[in-house]
């Protein structure tokens, strides 16, 4: 593997007019998708063309002019069960993706733009067959680790490493994509070592150095990658007051908070609530991201909010917090530790995966794995603002994004 250290001066885009495709599970939803259209709004202010194939769920109006869909929700159903069966997720879908390349071909673009594959909406067999011969310029951002496996998007937890020479009898059949019956871990990883390799034209990009060096030790190790870190919108991520402790009862409180986008195990919901049991009541832990059914089986001295889709909601709770504490084991690169440390608030997470590597650029501190450690670092931390402005220098989207539109005109 090469890592690539492109240094581009401003303007090195220059005035040529291109057009891109993106292709992703989703559209302008959930951190990928939004990853898809700001990249696809930097294109447009600068005067380029892009649009984004998706497969599932509903697109925000906005950015429905940048959307085409892959299949429909009745194929996305049948592959998800040819998945719970036969362990075929990326297998499934032939046809919508047959329909779609014909589409793509028609709008010929200039580069084509990979996010995340997995999902049950296409067929990477098709779309592959298809890269290896259409002879474009191809960039892959992985977000997770699913490339490189026979099944699993992560293995940390796990602490498995067959993907490094070809999986087996998967530990992680019933995790997601899951499949209840058939482990076909073994072919899924032969077929995919197969496939990926043979696009000439590819580079891969990764939002971590810590996901780069996996790729490294992958079959994937072929390729060239550049880390291109996720950014944040600098313009709402930044310290905004609000009345938050008052409306939830806390003022006298050190605020301990935890966000995710789906709470799990691997995230860290198990340990957040023997945290809460750990600390004395100077402390009250918040949690944002719970759906209504894992509220009603939470303790009551845990602060219990909803997933919200608003960023400046989001932005108002990071503020209010004394802390923001990752309790994730599996992270490509952690962007709500972002987030909180762009309104100013200190942070603290696992030395797991890429956690450590992103809370440290930023000024946050990582500890050891378990929940002494991490008791200890909350008692002993100073409650005092960080430099949200060096934070939001490091991760402005508008400036890291920019990196994409520069490997665009770099490959072309």
């Amino acid at each position: 593997m090469q890592v690539l250290h492109i240094i581009f001066k401003p303007g090195f885009a220059g005035n040529r007019k291109m057009k891109i495709l993106q292709i992703n599970s989703v559209c302008g939803i959930r951190s990928t998708g939004r990853i898809c259209t700001d990249i696809a709004e930097i294109l447009a202010d600068g005067g380029h063309e892009c649009k984004i194939a998706y497969g599932r769920e509903t697109v925000p109006e906005k950015y429905q002019k940048y959307a085409v869909r892959i299949g429909n929700e009745l194929d996305v159903r049948i592959h998800a069960a040819m998945s719970r069966i036969f362990d075929m997720s990326g297998f499934g879908s032939r046809r919508a993706t047959e329909k779609f390349i014909g589409w793509l071909e028609g709008y010929d673009p200039d580069i084509i733009h990979l996010h995340n594959l997995h999902g049950y909406y296409i067929d990477i067999q098709t779309l592959f067959e298809y890269l290896s011969k259409a002879n474009k310029p191809v960039v892959w951002t992985l977000h997770d680790c699913w490339a490189f496996t026979g099944h699993c998007a992560y293995f940390t937890v796990a602490n498995c490493d067959r993907w490094k020479t070809g999986c087996y009898d998967c530990p992680q059949k019933s995790e997601y994509p899951k499949s209840y019956l058939l482990d076909r871990a073994k072919q899924n990883w032969e077929r995919k070592r197969k496939l990926f390799t043979g696009v000439a034209k590819m580079v891969l990009v990764t939002p971590s150095y810590w996901l780069a060096g996996l790729v490294n030790e992958s079959f994937l190790g072929c390729y060239s990658v550049k880390v291109i870190h996720n950014g944040i919108d600098t313009g709402i991520f930044k310290p905004t007051p609000c009345n938050f402790r008052q409306r939830y009862s806390l003022a006298g409180n050190k605020v301990v908070l935890g966000v995710a986008s789906a709470w799990s195990k691997r995230k860290g919901l198990a340990d957040f609530i023997k945290l809460s049991d750990m600390l004395d009541d100077s402390f009250k832990v918040v949690l944002v991201g719970l759906t209504k059914k894992q509220i009603k089986k939470m303790p009551k001295n845990i602060v219990c909010i909803e997933r919200t889709n608003s960023a400046k909601e989001l932005a108002e709770i990071y503020t209010a917090a004394d802390l923001f504490v990752n309790l994730s084991l599996e992270e490509t690169m952690g962007l709500t530790t972002v987030e909180a440390m762009a309104c100013g608030t200190p942070a603290i997470v696992y030395n797991s995966t890429a956690n450590a590597e992103t809370a440290k650029m930023a000024g946050g501190l990582a500890v050891e794995c378990d929940l002494m450690s991490i008791k200890k670092a909350i008692e002993q931390h100073e409650m005092k603002i960080i430099d949200h402005c060096a934070v939001s220098r490091i991760y402005d989207k508008k400036v890291l994004f920019d990196d994409y539109i520069n490997l665009y005109t770099y490959l072309i």
